[in-house]
């Protein structure tokens, strides 16, 4: 783990702490990445790389599909419904939870801090995942794609922190990639990257979060220590 400027974080400090779900919470990058090149495959585009798919996960689909396979907007459309039957139905790598995730959360939410979701998963694929990991419950709020601007667009934070009446520097995001650490800074909230998702310690730490951690359980020493 690496830190910066020394801050102790507490509930009445910082009583919002919001997460990125996939390659943050949830261990789901590997099925994007089969859904993604599958989609590749079958719609006689180029096969993007492991590294070009993970530098788009987080951003919403026609984004991210814009930037990797160059298409126009009707034909991201197109490419989104293909796309979605291949991971919602045929695609059968596993999704769980990162182990020690959930009961970070139980933590948190017991500690006192209010939980939220940001998110480029549209909003019946976040339901999906809350319904398949009974974990909806821990969070008051969130935001997903389509609802808002993609990041690292601040919409999606301003909207959540307006939502649940706090500033921005009273706000932590949690976040496995440089998208998530831009949007944080853009919107004046607290960034935390975590190194086990898309983007390695490096990229992250080129973002400037505050800190840098290498495992979801981590987050416990810096917001329960107190």
């Amino acid at each position: 783990m690496t830190v910066g400027a020394s801050t102790r974080f507490t509930p009445h400090t910082h009583p919002l702490v919001i997460f990125d779900w996939d390659g943050t919470l949830m261990d789901s990058v590997p099925r994007i990445v089969s859904a993604l090149q599958t989609l590749a495959r079958e719609c006689k585009l180029p096969i993007p790389s492991v590294t070009a798919i993970h530098d788009i996960i987080g951003l919403s689909l026609p984004v991210a599909l814009a930037r990797l396979f160059n298409v126009s907007e009707a034909e991201q459309e197109q490419l989104i419904d293909v796309y979605r039957e291949i991971y919602v139905e045929r695609e059968q790598t596993p999704t769980p939870m990162f182990a020690g995730a959930e009961g970070v959360l139980s933590a948190l939410q017991q500690a006192g801090y209010q939980l939220a979701v940001a998110t480029g998963k549209a909003r019946p694929g976040l339901e999906r995942a809350w319904r398949q990991t009974n974990t909806g419950h821990y969070f008051s709020a969130s935001r997903c794609a389509k609802e808002v601007l993609s990041k690292p667009d601040p919409q999606m934070l301003n909207e959540i922190l307006q939502q649940v009446g706090v500033q921005g520097h009273q706000a932590l995001m949690i976040g496995d990639s440089i998208h998530d650490m831009h949007m944080a800074r853009n919107a004046g909230v607290v960034g935390i990257g975590v190194t086990y998702g898309v983007h390695s310690a490096q990229r992250l730490a080129d973002a400037a979060p505050y800190a840098v951690i290498d495992d979801i359980t981590a987050l416990q020493d810096l917001l329960l220590a107190g």
